[in-house]
């Protein structure tokens, strides 16, 4: 078996488990025997983000400095789904909470180094990467699908049905995961791994205006990127748009759906045709429209329609955003600049947000019904606000900003 398919089957698997439970834990976390509130949903969601923001100083450090990357992996991801199918069987709050976050700071590391497996053992990672990245948005989908397959399987027979599902099918991907992690490319450690705290240089960039304005934007849209993650499932599932919940897993897919399509088929055009400034001032507007739909909830069909603006919303804005850092940073400190971006928005936007989203849906929520136009008006607002700060306020001037070393 070829490299890139192995490498192929690693991305699939990496992001099929993220995928199975992801998308639907808060309805599952709010639904019986659980009812946990809106608050510890976010206090559970935002436990991957803290990971996200603490991984780099470990998973990394180990694979540059004393083991190879293949067996980190195998390791943390067979040691992970241990914990998820663990976790399937726990309804105490307090023991989910520090169960996610072991499980987390496990699964964490492995998003870096599985890019970085992929990248070292690629003739041509800048043609190649692409194709074998999209095997991890293809598996997100074929487990939301699983996940859907599953529970039609749990109506037709009770002997079937299984509390936690969609974290035992997340259990297993990574149990597979890690099995199949030692056929990977050998990659063994560098050794003489660079400082931990490299990335520290790129924030000499913020003293330039239109970077700094960019950094903030980027950071407060990713807070209202938890909005979609974390109460999209509980609201379409909700007596408001009342979809089943063993169809929601499948139908969210529609998102990752558009994303490949946008990602391969729309992003190089429009950055060539109508530039990056554009593209991302697109990337953000689309934001707001999907949070309008959501305020207005009907019909059912356009709510279910607008799933797909997260081709745009993400794409065109957070994987543009990436494009963006790439161009303008120094060569000598262009890993530190994404370090920078990664931090800013998937890990402290991330997390501030799951705490924000969880308190607006608790602040919108009486006898147990969620008001949920109130509760998608707030990021409706916010990016509305960041859309229009990046309209009159950023410039892409470049050429590439200068730093100096110190």
């Amino acid at each position: 078996m070829s490299a890139k398919v192995r490498l192929s089957i690693m991305m699939f698997l990496q992001y099929a488990i993220w995928g199975a439970w992801a998308p639907v834990l808060a309805a599952y976390l709010q639904s019986p025997p659980l009812n946990f509130t809106g608050v510890q949903v976010g206090m559970i969601y935002s436990l991957l983000p803290l990971a996200t923001i603490i991984s780099p100083f470990v998973g990394g450090q180990i694979a540059d400095r004393y083991f190879s990357s293949e067996k980190v992996i195998a390791f943390l991801q067979l040691i992970g789904g241990g914990i998820l199918i663990v976790i399937s069987q726990t309804s105490n709050y307090t023991v989910m909470v520090w169960l996610m976050l072991l499980y987390s700071l496990l699964y964490a590391p492995t998003l870096a180094l599985t890019n970085s497996i992929a990248f070292i053992n690629l003739k041509d990672s800048e043609k190649d990467f692409g194709l074998i990245r999209v095997w991890g948005t293809i598996g997100w989908i074929a487990a939301g699908w699983s996940l859907t397959g599953w529970r039609y399987m749990e109506k037709v027979t009770a002997s079937f049905s299984f509390n936690g599902d969609l974290l035992i099918l997340a259990g297993i991907f990574s149990i597979i995961m890690g099995i199949q992690s030692f056929s990977l490319p050998h990659t063994p450690p560098k050794k003489e791994g660079g400082r931990p705290w490299a990335f520290l240089d790129a924030l000499k960039m913020m003293k330039d205006k239109n970077f700094l304005i960019f950094i903030i934007i980027s950071f407060i849209v990713a807070t209202e990127l938890m909005f979609y993650y974390q109460l999209t499932s509980p609201f379409l599932e909700s007596p408001k748009i009342g979809l089943s919940p063993a169809n929601v897993p499948a139908i969210m897919t529609i998102a990752q759906f558009a994303e490949i399509i946008v990602m391969a088929a729309l992003l190089p055009v429009a950055i060539k045709k109508i530039g990056l400034r554009n593209v991302l001032f697109i990337g953000v507007v689309a934001w707001p429209i999907r949070y309008i739909i959501f305020a207005i909830g009907t019909p059912v069909w356009l709510v279910i329609a607008s799933l797909s603006l997260h081709g745009f919303c993400f794409v065109f804005f957070f994987t543009a955003a990436f494009i963006y850092v790439d161009t303008i940073a120094p060569p000598d400190i262009r890993h530190s600049a994404q370090s920078l971006i990664t931090l800013a928005t998937y890990g402290i936007g991330n997390y501030i947000g799951a705490f924000f989203a969880g308190w607006i849906q608790d602040y919108f929520t009486t006898g147990g019904v969620t008001n949920w136009t109130g509760v998608f008006l707030v990021p409706c607002f916010l990016t509305i606000a960041c859309a229009l700060a990046f309209l009159f306020f950023f410039r892409d001037e470049r050429p590439k900003i200068q730093v100096q070393n110190v």
